[in-house]
């Protein structure tokens, strides 16, 4: 049967994972490590690592427009500090983004596939991704439809994952678990293989749009199954945190999470990837030592 090599990827992997277990593995390594990654220069990666978001239903051509012009202005006020990783936006802003964008190395991201429920039919998904990617988006980011996966429909999840990123094609495509749903730390190591196994460059926590969003335990089992993913194929995948980041403390809680568990390696603003809209400034302030609303 066509699901036993879903069942067979899963048996590679330890997913009978102790809820409680893991938030004490988390809580030490929080407690050992987090201190010592309180530094200028982590924080100075971190900005790079940035995913600026702006994901409203209230966005417009005019406050797309902005938004991206902040980017192009911050390379002339802060030249020393490099650049965002990318901005983030609705397809139908990718054009705007595409022609506005001055800095080349700042990726075009957008959410694709019915974000943020996944629900609808497979070719309004393939549409809207193509249609993203003709405007200008060098990357996709999807939800994973979760539904499926409750239901225990694995090979519906793959096949929508790897439908969208065969429409990407080259292009970086990361899947979103939307860990909150997921509620248990097996949940959330299963769906990280399947979307890998399917076809993922990134895993992603969550769309930011329902709660509970990302925490550090999702995170530390997102980071464990890409290990072990990578230690048995050799390919490397990324990972993104998304949504709940609200203070500068989030941002170097996911640093220290990826850095201990997956190493220097990931350390790099290819593989690890920050979705906000909130926490530039915050890492931005901390950086020069007095508050600073530029974003």
């Amino acid at each position: 049967m066509e699901i036993n090599k879903y069942e067979q990827t899963f048996a590679l992997y330890n997913l009978e994972l102790d809820d409680e277990k893991v938030a004490r593995q988390v809580e030490t390594l929080l407690k050992e490590h987090l201190e010592e990654n309180n530094t200028v220069e982590v924080k100075k990666f971190l900005l790079n690592s940035v995913e600026l978001t702006t994901l409203k239903t209230t966005d417009s051509e005019e406050s797309v427009l902005k938004f991206v012009e902040k980017v192009n202005e911050f390379d002339d006020k802060y030249p020393e500090l490099g650049h965002v990783a990318t901005v983030c936006v609705y397809p139908n802003f990718a054009k705007i983004c595409h022609d506005t964008l001055e800095n080349e190395e700042v990726e075009i991201a957008c959410v694709s596939g019915s974000f943020p429920s996944s629900q609808t039919f497979i070719e309004v998904k393939v549409a809207e991704t193509a249609l993203a990617i003709k405007d200008g988006a060098t990357e996709i980011d999807i939800v994973m439809p979760v539904g499926k996966f409750l239901s225990e429909d694995y090979e519906g999840v793959a096949d929508d994952i790897a439908e969208l990123k065969a429409v990407c094609g080259e292009k970086k495509m990361k899947v979103i678990l939307e860990t909150g749903c997921l509620k248990t730390a097996s949940n959330i190591k299963k769906a990280s293989i399947l979307s890998m196994y399917a076809g993922a460059d990134y895993i992603k926590t969550s769309t930011g749009k329902l709660e509970p969003a990302a925490t550090p335990e999702a995170a530390f089992v997102m980071c464990q199954a890409i290990k072990e993913y990578y230690e048995k194929t050799g390919i490397q995948i990324g990972f993104k945190p998304a949504g709940g980041m609200k203070i500068v403390k989030d941002a170097l809680t996911y640093y220290t999470i990826v850095k201990e568990v997956l190493g220097e390696k990931w350390l790099t603003n290819q593989w690890l990837r920050l979705g906000t809209s909130s926490l530039a400034n915050k890492l931005l302030s901390d950086i020069t030592g007095e508050e600073v609303k530029f974003f």
